[in-house]
Order: C-alpha cells, then sequence, then structure tokens
C-alpha cells in the first residue's frame, strides 16, 4: 500500500452550520514531509487532532496504514501537540522512564544523545525549563520513536533560531524511508527546504494539495512567497 494517510470526505462541525475541517479528501505518501500550512482557523489543528484520535470525526473516514482511527493507528502515529503536555514535577529522566515503558517503539538511546546534542540536563524538572527548552524535549520524545506517521504541530515555534537548523536535522535524520512527516508550521520560510509536498487550508478546506518543486517550478515563487499571495488579505 503506497498510501500511509487517507481522509475520506472528513468533516469536523461545531454546530452553528461552522465545520472546522469542510469535506476534505486527501491521501498522503509515504517517505514523504509534508507541509500542512493555512492562516489561523483554518482547521490545520482540528485535522491533526482528529488524525490522532483526540477529536472524532462529524463525518467521514480517516485510515492510517489501510485502518480505522484506533489503538492500532496511534501505536503507529507519534504526535507533537501544539502545546507543552509533560508534567511540570516530572524530571527528563523521569519522562524517559514513562517513554520506555509506553512505546515499544521508542529508542532512549537516541533521545539521550539527542538530549546531549543540545546541552539539556535529564536531571532538570521541566518546570525549571525555559519554554523552547520544553518544546525541543518533547520534539526529542516523539522523533525517537520508529513510527510510520509523524504528526508535528508548531515543532519549532518556540525555538530560538540557532537551533532551528539542528532541530530540521534531527527530523530529516529520525524517521524511516517508508513513514512520512506532517507538519504543521506558520514559520513556512524555516522549513521549506525539508519539504517534498505541501496543503493549504482556508477555512476548513483543502484549497491545494502539490508538490514544493511543483510550486517553484509553475509559480516561480518560493513555497513562503507563494502561501503569501494566496493568503494575502
Amino acid at each position: 500500500m503506497s498510501e500511509l494517510l487517507e481522509l475520506i470526505d472528513l468533516t469536523k462541525s461545531y454546530g452553528y452550520g461552522i465545520n472546522a475541517v469542510d469535506h476534505v479528501t486527501v491521501s498522503l505518501p509515504r517517505g514523504k514531509i509534508i507541509g500542512l500550512l493555512g492562516p489561523n482557523g483554518s482547521g490545520k489543528t482540528t485535522m491533526i487532532k482528529m488524525i490522532n484520535g483526540i477529536l472524532r470525526p462529524t463525518s467521514g473516514e480517516i485510515r492510517v496504514n489501510g485502518m480505522e482511527i484506533g489503538p492500532e493507528t496511534k501505536a503507529r502515529i507519534s504526535y507533537l501537540p501544539d502545546r507543552t503536555y509533560l508534567a511540570p514535577g516530572d524530571t527528563i529522566h523521569t519522562i524517559l522512564d514513562y517513554f520506555v515503558d509506553f512505546y515499544e517503539d521508542f529508542s532512549r538511546d537516541k533521545a539521550e544523545q539527542m538530549l546531549a546534542d543540545l546541552q539539556i540536563d535529564p536531571n532538570a524538572k521541566m518546570k525549571t525549563l525555559s519554554k523552547g527548552t520544553k518544546e525541543k524535549v518533547q520534539l526529542i520524545l516523539v522523533m525517537s520513536r520508529q513510527a510510520d506517521l509523524y504528526v508535528l504541530d508548531e515543532p519549532i515555534a518556540g525555538v530560538d533560531p540557532a537551533a532551528r537548523d539542528y532541530i530540521l536535522r534531527t527530523i530529516l535524520n529520525n524517521y524511516r524511508q517508508d513513514s512520512s512527516i506532517l507538519i504543521s508550521t506558520h514559520l513556512i520560510s524555516d522549513i521549506e527546504q525539508v519539504l517534498d509536498e505541501v496543503l493549504f487550508m482556508r477555512l476548513g478546506k483543502v484549497i491545494l494539495h502539490t508538490s514544493a518543486a511543483a510550486i517553484r517550478e509553475q509559480q516561480g515563487k518560493s513555497v513562503d512567497a507563494y502561501f503569501r499571495e494566496v493568503f494575502a488579505c
């Protein structure tokens, strides 16, 4: 099966005639890094939460590896939410223990190496870390798994520019060639060099699904410049 993720007529309604995700049908292949791009309120995070089984669709289907969302798919998806979720009183070392126990595909050695690379003390408690360092820790945890699909919601939003290149290298170097990464971000210029494909969302709909190369070749613009043109007020 070449398609890793399939969304079929996917809709999430919050009532009052408003669809946060509005009849989206799209298939994402294996072995790609895909940018999920759109302004605030376009439905990106709602769609991500449905893919991860946090929200239930109002209608439509989601399939990962041909399976409907459930325990089997959750075990194959590594998810980075857009907010810190780790207990503030836990040390990083304790959190690594949790991940080893909970995820069969988690590599403690890989996580500890990345912590060392970023000079993050594994004995530090989460509440003592800056917002940016907390986000680095969360990304390390996510990328230390051997998942089929990595879903990253704003992975570099709170990270200082000096660390972004390292984080992008971490993303590139720590996923298998038959897995894929779905990245939602507003910092398009910082990640577009790693993107294979892009999805543009507006008002709950996918208005464009194409390759990053096609935008450069057909539009004569970078992904960031074309995004700004499409979504100009």
